[in-house]
């Protein structure tokens, strides 16, 4: 029964930290954005979104956020959400469900705690801009 069920491999599709200036913060602040580098359109996008770890021994964890997106076209990216500053210091999670050709895919990416700063930069396709990949 289970060597029946085929779950194909996401390729592609990633999770991407980009730091922007927010002027409701007036400072510069940490989005995540979900970047459809593939050549396919990719259809209803569900993100699921917390975070999770110890901060000075004492075991925290965010409640769950829910994004949905009808479609995210090829090569481009979608704004999922802002990165608050104090759960950096915490493992960012976000499991990204969606159909691609009739196919359904899905795939978790973890930030690790503290991986999130401007130290680990590399610049990000299609944005074109400095952040942090989770492939």
């Amino acid at each position: 029964m289970k060597k029946d069920i085929i779950i194909p491999e996401v390729e592609n599709v990633f999770v991407a930290a980009v730091q922007e200036w927010s002027d409701d913060f007036m400072e510069k602040v940490w989005y995540a954005y979900l970047v459809n580098d593939s050549d396919f359109l990719i259809e209803s996008v569900m993100v699921v979104s917390k975070a999770f770890g110890t901060i000075e021994g004492e075991m925290k964890k965010t409640s769950l956020l829910r994004h949905a997106f009808v479609e995210v076209p090829p090569v481009s990216v979608v704004k999922i959400e802002m990165m608050e500053k104090s759960v950096l210091a915490l493992n960012n999670e976000f499991m990204v469900t969606f159909f691609m050709d009739n196919k359904l895919y899905d795939k978790k990416f973890i930030f690790k705690a503290q991986s999130v700063n401007e130290e680990s930069t590399e610049e990000v396709p299609i944005l074109f801009v400095e952040g942090i990949i989770v492939r």
